[in-house]
């Protein structure tokens, strides 16, 4: 299917390239996330009319992913669970806990912005998590789990 970008899209294109995606993951995702249009001679012409607003708005979005960063750039997160003797915790720590934790000290992260390619973290320790506030944006931090007293 031929769509219309109507965001930076991570791996697929910039703001208004025309590019060839599966059907399924147009219908499915890019249309109804509105990062995508059907790239119809009339949806064409509407974004072109649109060009600088989304243009615009790409560009404020970008300037608050990167003031976001800053405040979170080489932030500690301590997060407490229940942990045997060995050090391995009795479940896991996954990104929505992240999100959670990282919510409550006030920043405003959701948990599809946590990048954890490990999966989740299942022991006592420091481990180096990346946060992805925009397509261009990535900020590391460090998330110290610690045994619940």
């Amino acid at each position: 299917m031929e769509i219309i970008l109507m965001e930076k899209v991570a791996n697929l294109g910039n703001l208004g390239d025309v590019i060839k995606v599966k059907d399924g993951y147009a219908r499915n995702f890019l249309i109804p996330q509105g990062m995508a249009k059907r790239a119809t001679k009339a949806n064409i012409a509407v974004f072109e009319e649109r060009k600088a607003e989304l243009e615009r708005i790409a560009a404020e979005k970008l300037a608050t992913a990167q003031a976001r960063a800053e405040k979170l750039a080489e932030f500690v997160l301590q997060i407490a669970q229940k942990a045997g003797v060995d050090g391995r915790l009795f479940g896991s720590v996954s990104n929505a806990d992240i999100a959670d934790a990282l919510r409550a000290q006030g920043h405003e992260v959701n948990k599809q912005e946590v990048r954890m390619p490990e999966g989740p973290l299942k022991a006592v320790g420091e481990y180096p998590i990346t946060l992805a506030l925009h397509s261009d944006v990535l900020v590391d931090i460090t998330v110290n789990v610690v045994p619940e007293a």
